[in-house]
């Protein structure tokens, strides 16, 4: 017997990596986090530290869309 064939298109899957990496305000800016956070810190200063934890707007419009792109149901 002949497998039955689905209607519509195939699921979207959300890249992972990049669903952790990137997040969408209320206003709609995709914002990332610094990179560099987990590693080598100890003769880092406090203030350089504490600049690690503040997220960033991404301002390429490229990039922008290739992360839209790899996680579709950003939120």
């Amino acid at each position: 017997m002949p497998r039955k064939l689905k209607a519509g298109k195939t699921k979207l899957k959300t890249h992972k990596a990049t669903s952790k990496r990137f997040r969408l305000t209320g206003s709609g800016v995709l914002v990332r986090t610094k990179g560099g956070k987990s590693h080598l810190r100890r003769r880092t200063s406090e203030r350089t530290k504490a600049l690690f934890t503040e997220m960033i707007p991404v301002e390429g419009t490229k990039i922008i869309k290739r992360v839209k792109r790899l996680v579709p149901n950003l939120d």
